[in-house]
This record gives C-alpha cells, structure tokens and sequence, in this order.
C-alpha cells in the first residue's frame, strides 16, 4: 500500500475500515488458490495483500485506541 492510499485510509471511519479487511481477505484466499493452480504469475499479489492487510488492522486498533483514551 502506497503512502497516499494509507493517508486516504486514515481518514476512513472503523466501519470502512473493517469493510475493507474483509473484501482484501477475499482477494487474498482468491490469489492464494490461483497461485496453487499455477494460473496466476504473479506470485507476490498475495504477499501484498497479507501486508496491506496487516497494515489496516493497525490502522483500526489504532482508531480503538483513540477512542478509548478520549472517552476517559
């Protein structure tokens, strides 16, 4: 995930956020059984999504974090 797409991320809400989890964790089980079959060539795309993913869900525990320290 590019820098700018991170920024554009940051400023989505907890509910945009998980939404896009779920539909990357898709593509990632997609890409995954394409590569096994040998149809896809590009053996990264699955690499890259595990890593977009992992760098979303930081995002939302980050958003949790906030807002349960600005609650208190």
């Amino acid at each position: 995930m590019k820098s700018k797409d991170l920024d554009g991320a940051r400023r989505k809400s907890l509910k945009e956020l998980e939404e896009m989890v779920i539909k990357l964790e898709g593509d990632k089980i997609k890409e995954i059984s394409n590569k096994m079959s040998a149809k896809s060539k590009n053996l990264k795309v699955a690499r890259n999504l595990r890593k977009e993913i992992a760098q979303i869900k930081t995002l939302i525990r980050e958003k949790q974090i906030i807002e349960t320290l600005t609650k208190k």
